[in-house]
C-alpha cells in the first residue's frame, strides 16, 4: 500500500493556500529558475513534466522560456485550480507512480515538494525513466524534514518538534537520499546542490507555528509544551530575534 493518496478538499484547499506562501518567499523564484536550468530544456522542442504540479506555477513559468510543460498532479481539485489559474496550459489528473505519458516521450522530468511524500520513491523514479527519452534530464528538488534550524530558548524542545512532525511525512528524509535513488535508479551524471534559506522575519511564522501544533497533535509534546514554544516564536518575531534555516536539496541526473 502507497501514501500516494489524495487528501479531502478541505486539507487540499489548506495546502493550496501553504504552497501559494512558500512561493512567495524570498529565494523561491530563484531556486525554481535553478531547476529549470538544471532540465536543460530547448525552447520550442523541448517537453517536461512537472510531476506534482500543485496549481501549476512551474508550468506557467516554463513556458514563459518558451518549453512545452505538461501539469501532473493526483489530486483532481489541484488541477482544476491550476487549469482556472492557467488557462490552456496542458494539466492531467493522475499520481507519480503512473504517468499519462508514452515512453520515451519527455524530455524532462521535474518534481518538487513531491518525494517526501511517496512512500515508494523508487517506483516514481522507475516510471520517470519510462517517459524520459534518452539522454533526458531528471530535476528533484525539496526539503529533508529532519533538517530545519530554528533558534529557540529550548532546544531539545525544539528538536522533539522538528522531528515529532518529520515523523508524520511519509518519507521525511527523501532529499538527502536524492543521490543514492537516482543512481539506484540507472541514472546519470548525478549532482546535488543546497540551498539554504534564512528567515528572520514573519512570513515564516505561520510555517513554524503548524510544526508545534502538528507535533502536539501526534503526541509528540504536550498542548502545554507546542503552546509555551509557539509563544516564545511569536514573541521572537515581534523582538526581531526570529531566525529560521532551511536547507532545500536539489538533484539533477540524466536517464541512460
Amino acid at each position: 500500500m502507497t501514501r500516494e493518496t489524495s487528501p479531502p478538499r478541505q486539507d487540499r484547499d489548506d495546502l493550496i493556500a501553504l504552497l501559494d506562501a512558500a512561493d512567495r518567499l524570498p529565494g523561491a523564484e530563484e531556486l525554481r529558475s535553478r531547476s529549470y536550468d538544471l532540465l536543460d530544456a530547448a525552447p520550442r522542442t523541448s517537453v517536461v513534466v512537472d510531476v506534482g504540479c500543485g496549481a501549476g506555477r512551474a508550468v506557467a513559468e516554463l513556458a514563459e522560456r518558451e518549453v512545452k510543460a505538461v501539469g501532473v498532479d493526483l489530486s483532481e481539485r489541484m488541477i482544476a485550480v491550476a487549469r482556472g489559474r492557467w488557462p490552456g496550459a496542458d494539466f492531467r489528473p493522475a499520481g507519480a507512480y503512473e504517468l499519462p505519458l508514452r515512453e520515451g516521450s519527455v524530455d524532462g522530468y521535474r518534481a518538487d515538494k513531491l518525494f517526501h511524500e511517496l512512500a515508494e520513491p523508487e517506483r516514481a523514479l522507475a516510471e520517470a525513466r519510462r517517459v524520459l527519452k534518452p539522454g533526458g534530464r531528471i530535476v528533484l528538488v525539496g526539503q529533508d524534514w529532519d533538517t530545519l534550524v530554528v533558534d529557540s530558548d529550548d532546544p531539545a524542545l525544539t528538536r522533539t518538534i522538528v522531528h515529532g512532525r518529520a515523523d508524520l511525512v511519509a518519507a521525511p528524509r527523501a532529499a538527502r537520499q536524492y543521490r543514492n535513488l537516482l543512481l539506484d535508479a540507472g541514472f546519470g551524471d548525478v549532482t546535488v546542490e543546497v540551498r539554504t534559506g534564512v528567515f528572520t522575519g514573519p512570513a515564516m511564522l505561520p510555517m513554524i507555528t503548524g510544526l508545534a501544533e502538528a507535533a502536539c497533535s501526534s503526541g509528540a509534546v504536550t498542548r502545554r509544551q507546542a503552546d509555551h514554544w509557539i509563544a516564545e516564536q511569536q514573541a521572537r518575531t515581534e523582538a526581531d530575534r526570529f531566525f529560521v534555516a532551511l536547507p532545500v536539496f536539489m538533484a539533477a541526473a540524466t536517464a541512460r
